[in-house]
Protein backbone atom coordinates (compact mmCIF):
# COMPACT_ATOMS: atom_id res chain seq x y z
CA UNK A 1 0.00 0.00 0.00
CA UNK A 2 1.18 2.96 -0.87
CA UNK A 3 1.07 5.49 2.46
CA UNK A 4 2.07 8.53 0.36
CA UNK A 5 -1.33 8.72 -1.47
CA UNK A 6 -3.35 8.47 2.18
CA UNK A 7 -1.32 11.04 3.89
CA UNK A 8 -1.86 13.79 0.92
CA UNK A 9 -5.41 14.23 1.43
CA UNK A 10 -4.82 14.83 5.53
CA UNK A 11 -2.69 17.65 4.99
CA UNK A 12 -4.85 19.20 2.64
CA UNK A 13 -7.39 19.62 5.27
CA UNK A 14 -5.07 20.52 8.21
CA UNK A 15 -3.80 23.52 5.58
CA UNK A 16 -7.86 24.16 4.59
CA UNK A 17 -8.65 24.61 8.63
CA UNK A 18 -5.52 26.46 9.37
CA UNK A 19 -6.67 28.82 6.11
CA UNK A 20 -10.31 28.61 7.62
CA UNK A 21 -9.08 30.08 11.11
CA UNK A 22 -7.08 32.71 9.83
CA UNK A 23 -9.53 34.31 7.11
CA UNK A 24 -12.05 35.65 9.18
CA UNK A 25 -9.41 37.59 11.59
CA UNK A 26 -7.61 38.87 8.74
CA UNK A 27 -11.21 39.90 7.41
CA UNK A 28 -11.65 41.84 10.65
CA UNK A 29 -8.65 43.54 10.39
CA UNK A 30 -9.51 44.59 7.01
CA UNK A 31 -12.89 45.63 8.16
CA UNK A 32 -11.73 47.86 11.05
CA UNK A 33 -9.09 49.53 9.01
CA UNK A 34 -12.35 50.56 6.14
CA UNK A 35 -14.33 51.35 9.28
CA UNK A 36 -14.79 55.16 9.22
CA UNK A 37 -12.49 57.11 11.38
CA UNK A 38 -13.87 57.79 15.10
CA UNK A 39 -13.45 61.45 15.99
CA UNK A 40 -11.91 62.29 19.26
CA UNK A 41 -10.54 65.23 20.80
CA UNK A 42 -6.70 65.19 22.02
CA UNK A 43 -3.69 66.99 24.23
CA UNK A 44 -0.57 66.88 24.79
CA UNK A 45 1.29 64.87 27.00
CA UNK A 46 3.71 67.22 28.66
CA UNK A 47 6.75 66.54 31.39
CA UNK A 48 7.11 68.80 34.30
CA UNK A 49 6.47 69.14 38.28
CA UNK A 50 3.26 68.47 39.39
CA UNK A 51 2.17 68.87 42.82
CA UNK A 52 1.68 65.43 44.90
CA UNK A 53 -2.48 65.77 46.46
CA UNK A 54 -4.08 63.33 48.54
CA UNK A 55 -7.69 63.27 48.42
CA UNK A 56 -8.99 62.58 52.03
CA UNK A 57 -12.74 62.70 53.27
CA UNK A 58 -13.98 65.33 55.42
CA UNK A 59 -16.97 66.89 56.77
CA UNK A 60 -18.56 70.20 57.47
CA UNK A 61 -18.64 71.41 60.95
CA UNK A 62 -19.95 74.36 63.11
CA UNK A 63 -17.04 76.13 65.02
CA UNK A 64 -19.30 76.82 67.62
CA UNK A 65 -21.56 73.91 68.86
CA UNK A 66 -23.30 74.37 72.50
CA UNK A 67 -25.19 72.52 74.64
CA UNK A 68 -26.61 75.08 76.95
CA UNK A 69 -27.12 74.09 80.71
CA UNK A 70 -29.56 75.15 83.08
CA UNK A 71 -27.57 77.78 85.89
CA UNK A 72 -30.49 77.36 88.66
CA UNK A 73 -32.71 74.21 89.46
CA UNK A 74 -36.43 74.67 88.61
CA UNK A 75 -39.75 73.65 86.12
CA UNK A 76 -38.67 74.93 82.76
CA UNK A 77 -41.45 77.87 81.27
CA UNK A 78 -40.46 78.11 78.02
CA UNK A 79 -38.04 76.63 75.78
CA UNK A 80 -36.96 78.05 72.01
CA UNK A 81 -38.84 75.77 69.27
CA UNK A 82 -35.93 73.69 66.62
CA UNK A 83 -34.90 75.64 63.86
CA UNK A 84 -35.37 79.11 65.71
CA UNK A 85 -32.49 81.63 64.13
CA UNK A 86 -31.40 83.79 67.22
CA UNK A 87 -28.89 86.50 67.70
CA UNK A 88 -26.43 86.93 70.12
CA UNK A 89 -28.00 87.80 73.48
CA UNK A 90 -31.48 86.19 72.16
CA UNK A 91 -33.08 84.13 75.17
CA UNK A 92 -33.47 80.02 74.97
CA UNK A 93 -34.95 78.70 77.59
CA UNK A 94 -36.53 80.23 81.01
CA UNK A 95 -36.45 78.30 84.11
CA UNK A 96 -39.68 79.24 87.00
CA UNK A 97 -38.45 81.95 89.44
CA UNK A 98 -41.38 82.42 92.00
CA UNK A 99 -39.14 80.24 94.53
CA UNK A 100 -35.69 82.52 93.59
CA UNK A 101 -38.14 85.72 93.95
CA UNK A 102 -39.77 84.85 97.26
CA UNK A 103 -35.92 84.42 98.61
CA UNK A 104 -35.28 87.79 96.98
CA UNK A 105 -38.03 88.75 98.95
CA UNK A 106 -36.62 87.51 102.69
CA UNK A 107 -32.90 88.84 101.55
CA UNK A 108 -34.15 92.11 101.47
CA UNK A 109 -36.02 91.76 104.92
CA UNK A 110 -33.05 90.37 106.63
CA UNK A 111 -30.78 93.19 104.94
CA UNK A 112 -33.18 96.06 106.21
CA UNK A 113 -33.04 94.53 109.89
CA UNK A 114 -29.36 94.37 109.62
CA UNK A 115 -29.04 97.79 108.54
CA UNK A 116 -31.07 99.08 111.38
CA UNK A 117 -29.10 96.97 113.94
CA UNK A 118 -25.95 99.01 112.52
CA UNK A 119 -27.92 102.05 112.98
CA UNK A 120 -28.69 101.70 116.49
CA UNK A 121 -25.43 100.09 117.60
CA UNK A 122 -23.63 103.07 115.35
CA UNK A 123 -25.87 105.25 117.98
CA UNK A 124 -24.60 103.33 120.79
CA UNK A 125 -20.87 103.73 120.16
CA UNK A 126 -21.41 107.48 119.91
CA UNK A 127 -23.15 108.49 122.88
CA UNK A 128 -20.85 106.21 125.07
CA UNK A 129 -18.09 108.22 123.49
CA UNK A 130 -19.72 111.42 123.83
CA UNK A 131 -19.57 110.51 127.84
CA UNK A 132 -16.71 112.15 130.44
CA UNK A 133 -13.91 110.55 131.10
CA UNK A 134 -14.74 107.90 133.99
CA UNK A 135 -18.30 107.28 133.33
CA UNK A 136 -17.67 104.03 131.27
CA UNK A 137 -14.65 102.04 131.30
CA UNK A 138 -12.56 101.53 128.29
CA UNK A 139 -13.43 98.02 127.82
CA UNK A 140 -17.03 98.75 127.47
CA UNK A 141 -16.33 101.14 124.82
CA UNK A 142 -14.12 98.69 122.92
CA UNK A 143 -16.80 96.00 123.29
CA UNK A 144 -19.72 98.39 121.95
CA UNK A 145 -17.22 99.48 119.09
CA UNK A 146 -16.77 95.51 118.17
CA UNK A 147 -20.39 94.79 118.39
CA UNK A 148 -20.61 97.78 115.62
CA UNK A 149 -17.97 96.12 113.19
CA UNK A 150 -19.74 92.92 113.22
CA UNK A 151 -22.92 94.03 112.88
CA UNK A 152 -21.84 96.23 109.57
CA UNK A 153 -20.05 92.28 108.29
CA UNK A 154 -23.35 90.69 108.59
CA UNK A 155 -25.01 93.59 106.66
CA UNK A 156 -22.50 92.88 103.88
CA UNK A 157 -22.92 89.65 104.28
CA UNK A 158 -26.57 90.03 103.22
CA UNK A 159 -26.08 91.91 100.64
CA UNK A 160 -23.84 89.74 99.28
CA UNK A 161 -26.79 86.74 99.61
CA UNK A 162 -29.44 89.29 98.05
CA UNK A 163 -27.21 89.77 94.98
CA UNK A 164 -26.42 86.25 94.67
CA UNK A 165 -30.32 85.34 94.40
CA UNK A 166 -30.53 88.38 92.16
CA UNK A 167 -28.13 86.82 89.73
CA UNK A 168 -29.45 83.40 89.78
CA UNK A 169 -32.72 84.69 88.90
CA UNK A 170 -31.14 86.79 86.01
CA UNK A 171 -29.50 83.46 85.24
CA UNK A 172 -32.52 81.93 85.18
CA UNK A 173 -33.24 82.88 81.56
CA UNK A 174 -30.76 80.58 79.10
CA UNK A 175 -29.23 83.40 76.34
CA UNK A 176 -27.32 82.54 73.32
CA UNK A 177 -23.99 83.14 73.76
CA UNK A 178 -23.11 83.77 69.80
CA UNK A 179 -26.12 83.73 67.12
CA UNK A 180 -26.86 80.60 65.58
CA UNK A 181 -30.01 78.32 65.15
CA UNK A 182 -31.73 76.21 67.55
CA UNK A 183 -30.86 72.37 67.03
CA UNK A 184 -32.51 70.67 69.74
CA UNK A 185 -34.65 70.68 72.57
CA UNK A 186 -32.35 68.28 74.60
CA UNK A 187 -35.58 69.21 77.67
CA UNK A 188 -39.17 69.55 77.36
CA UNK A 189 -41.34 72.40 78.37
CA UNK A 190 -42.29 71.45 82.07
CA UNK A 191 -40.14 69.29 83.10
CA UNK A 192 -37.88 69.83 86.00
CA UNK A 193 -34.40 70.69 85.79
CA UNK A 194 -31.59 70.64 88.42
CA UNK A 195 -28.45 73.18 87.62
CA UNK A 196 -26.15 71.86 85.34
CA UNK A 197 -28.85 70.01 83.28
CA UNK A 198 -28.42 70.46 79.27
CA UNK A 199 -31.84 71.92 77.69
CA UNK A 200 -31.66 73.50 74.46
CA UNK A 201 -28.52 72.82 71.43
CA UNK A 202 -27.15 75.80 69.88
CA UNK A 203 -25.44 76.07 66.36
CA UNK A 204 -23.18 78.86 64.91
CA UNK A 205 -24.87 77.86 61.13
CA UNK A 206 -22.73 81.22 59.72
CA UNK A 207 -19.05 80.10 61.20
CA UNK A 208 -17.85 76.62 59.93
CA UNK A 209 -15.09 74.68 58.59
CA UNK A 210 -13.85 71.17 57.28
CA UNK A 211 -12.96 68.74 59.88
CA UNK A 212 -10.40 66.06 57.62
CA UNK A 213 -8.50 62.95 59.26
CA UNK A 214 -5.05 62.32 57.78
CA UNK A 215 -2.67 59.74 58.61
CA UNK A 216 0.16 60.66 60.59
CA UNK A 217 2.91 59.41 58.23
CA UNK A 218 1.47 62.74 56.26
CA UNK A 219 1.85 65.16 59.14
CA UNK A 220 5.36 66.43 57.52
CA UNK A 221 3.70 67.77 54.62
CA UNK A 222 1.49 70.06 56.21
CA UNK A 223 1.37 73.31 57.77
CA UNK A 224 -0.77 75.81 58.94
CA UNK A 225 -2.03 78.15 55.91
CA UNK A 226 -0.85 75.55 53.29
CA UNK A 227 -3.78 75.98 50.30
CA UNK A 228 -5.56 72.87 49.95
CA UNK A 229 -9.02 72.41 47.59
CA UNK A 230 -12.74 71.48 49.19
CA UNK A 231 -15.18 69.43 47.06
CA UNK A 232 -18.42 69.29 47.83
CA UNK A 233 -21.45 67.72 45.83
CA UNK A 234 -22.57 70.59 44.14
CA UNK A 235 -19.60 73.56 44.32
CA UNK A 236 -15.64 73.36 45.12
CA UNK A 237 -13.68 76.19 47.36
CA UNK A 238 -10.03 76.92 47.40
CA UNK A 239 -9.11 77.86 51.09
CA UNK A 240 -6.39 77.18 53.46
CA UNK A 241 -5.71 75.00 56.11
CA UNK A 242 -6.65 76.69 59.70
CA UNK A 243 -5.04 74.43 61.91
CA UNK A 244 -3.41 71.26 62.97
CA UNK A 245 -4.04 68.70 65.86
CA UNK A 246 -0.74 67.25 66.30
CA UNK A 247 -2.03 64.34 68.07
CA UNK A 248 -3.10 60.76 66.43
CA UNK A 249 -5.44 58.68 67.15
CA UNK A 250 -3.85 55.50 68.28
CA UNK A 251 -5.86 53.08 66.62
CA UNK A 252 -6.71 54.63 63.62
CA UNK A 253 -3.42 56.43 63.31
CA UNK A 254 -5.09 59.76 62.11
CA UNK A 255 -4.93 63.23 63.15
CA UNK A 256 -6.94 65.80 62.71
CA UNK A 257 -6.66 69.02 60.08
CA UNK A 258 -9.15 71.51 59.97
CA UNK A 259 -9.59 73.93 57.01
CA UNK A 260 -10.96 77.43 57.21
CA UNK A 261 -14.85 77.75 54.84
CA UNK A 262 -15.05 81.53 54.24
CA UNK A 263 -18.54 80.76 52.07
CA UNK A 264 -21.23 79.94 55.11
CA UNK A 265 -22.99 78.37 52.17
CA UNK A 266 -21.86 74.57 53.47
CA UNK A 267 -24.55 72.76 54.79
CA UNK A 268 -23.51 71.10 57.93
CA UNK A 269 -22.69 67.71 58.24
CA UNK A 270 -22.36 67.53 55.08
CA UNK A 271 -19.55 64.92 53.61
CA UNK A 272 -16.22 66.47 51.26
CA UNK A 273 -13.38 65.91 49.75
CA UNK A 274 -10.15 68.02 51.09
CA UNK A 275 -7.11 67.54 48.12
CA UNK A 276 -4.32 67.84 50.98
CA UNK A 277 -0.56 68.66 50.11
CA UNK A 278 1.45 65.12 50.18
CA UNK A 279 5.22 64.12 48.89
CA UNK A 280 7.02 66.90 47.11
CA UNK A 281 6.72 67.27 43.72
CA UNK A 282 8.42 65.38 41.13
CA UNK A 283 9.83 65.32 37.15
CA UNK A 284 7.18 63.27 35.19
CA UNK A 285 5.08 62.78 31.97
CA UNK A 286 1.62 64.56 32.69
CA UNK A 287 -1.60 63.64 30.92
CA UNK A 288 -5.19 65.42 31.62
CA UNK A 289 -7.50 63.23 33.85
CA UNK A 290 -9.56 62.89 30.57
CA UNK A 291 -7.33 60.78 29.16
CA UNK A 292 -6.77 58.08 31.55
CA UNK A 293 -9.45 54.55 31.07
CA UNK A 294 -9.56 53.10 34.54
CA UNK A 295 -10.89 49.38 33.84
CA UNK A 296 -10.12 46.10 36.01
CA UNK A 297 -6.90 45.06 34.45
CA UNK A 298 -5.55 48.38 34.76
CA UNK A 299 -5.36 51.71 33.74
CA UNK A 300 -5.02 52.65 30.02
CA UNK A 301 -4.68 55.50 27.23
CA UNK A 302 -5.23 56.00 23.70
CA UNK A 303 -2.29 57.71 21.44
CA UNK A 304 -2.78 58.62 18.24
CA UNK A 305 0.56 57.69 16.15
CA UNK A 306 1.55 57.61 12.72
CA UNK A 307 -1.52 57.82 10.54
CA UNK A 308 -3.97 58.70 13.12
CA UNK A 309 -4.02 54.81 14.23
CA UNK A 310 -4.99 54.55 18.00
CA UNK A 311 -2.42 53.25 20.32
CA UNK A 312 -3.26 51.56 23.79
CA UNK A 313 -0.43 52.33 26.08
CA UNK A 314 -0.91 50.97 29.78
CA UNK A 315 0.18 53.32 32.43
CA UNK A 316 0.78 53.55 35.97
CA UNK A 317 -0.93 56.51 37.68
CA UNK A 318 0.68 58.72 40.22
CA UNK A 319 0.19 61.88 41.95
CA UNK A 320 -2.21 64.37 40.39
CA UNK A 321 -4.77 67.03 40.95
CA UNK A 322 -8.35 67.85 39.70
CA UNK A 323 -7.57 68.20 36.38
CA UNK A 324 -3.75 66.25 35.57
CA UNK A 325 -2.10 63.45 36.59
CA UNK A 326 1.28 61.59 36.14
CA UNK A 327 1.30 58.76 34.49
CA UNK A 328 4.10 55.87 33.87
CA UNK A 329 4.38 54.26 30.49
CA UNK A 330 5.94 54.21 27.12
CA UNK A 331 4.81 58.15 26.70
CA UNK A 332 7.20 61.16 26.04
CA UNK A 333 6.34 64.56 26.14
CA UNK A 334 4.41 65.84 23.41
CA UNK A 335 2.78 62.56 22.81
CA UNK A 336 -0.62 63.38 21.03
CA UNK A 337 -3.30 61.28 24.08
CA UNK A 338 -6.93 61.02 23.31
CA UNK A 339 -9.02 63.31 26.28
CA UNK A 340 -12.54 62.53 24.29
CA UNK A 341 -13.93 59.80 22.73
CA UNK A 342 -11.89 57.35 24.10
CA UNK A 343 -14.43 55.02 26.12
CA UNK A 344 -14.73 53.20 22.86
CA UNK A 345 -11.73 52.78 20.71
CA UNK A 346 -10.09 50.07 20.33
CA UNK A 347 -6.44 49.34 19.48
CA UNK A 348 -5.56 50.28 15.97
CA UNK A 349 -8.96 52.53 15.02
CA UNK A 350 -8.71 55.37 12.51
CA UNK A 351 -9.05 58.52 14.62
CA UNK A 352 -10.18 61.87 13.19
CA UNK A 353 -9.07 64.51 15.25
CA UNK A 354 -11.81 66.99 15.88
CA UNK A 355 -10.71 69.16 18.26
CA UNK A 356 -7.62 69.96 19.95
CA UNK A 357 -6.53 70.52 23.49
CA UNK A 358 -6.89 74.52 23.05
CA UNK A 359 -10.89 74.30 22.09
CA UNK A 360 -11.54 70.78 24.39
CA UNK A 361 -9.54 71.32 28.11
CA UNK A 362 -9.24 68.82 30.11
CA UNK A 363 -11.38 68.59 33.24
CA UNK A 364 -12.48 66.11 35.91
CA UNK A 365 -12.12 62.46 34.63
CA UNK A 366 -11.74 58.82 35.91
CA UNK A 367 -10.55 58.41 39.64
CA UNK A 368 -7.36 57.32 40.58
CA UNK A 369 -8.20 54.29 42.25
Amino acid sequence: MNLNRIRKPVCGCGAAAALAVLLPTAGAAQSQLEAPPVPVAVARATEGMLDAKVSRTGTVVSRNDARLAAEVTGRLDWVAEPGARVAKGTPLARVDTRTLELQLREDDAQLARLGANVDLLETQLARLNALPPGIVSQSQIDEAAARHAMSRHELEQARAARDRTRHLIDRAVIRAPFPGHVVERLRQLGEFVAAGAEVVRLMDTGNVEVVARAPVAEAGHLAVGQLVTVHGAAKQAESSIRAIVPVGDERSRLLEVRVALTDSGWPIGSAVRVELPAVQASAAIIVPRDAVIVRADGAHVFRVGKGDIAERVAVRLGNGDSKRVAVAGNLVAGDRVVVRGGERLRPGQNVMIATSAASAPAKSASPTG
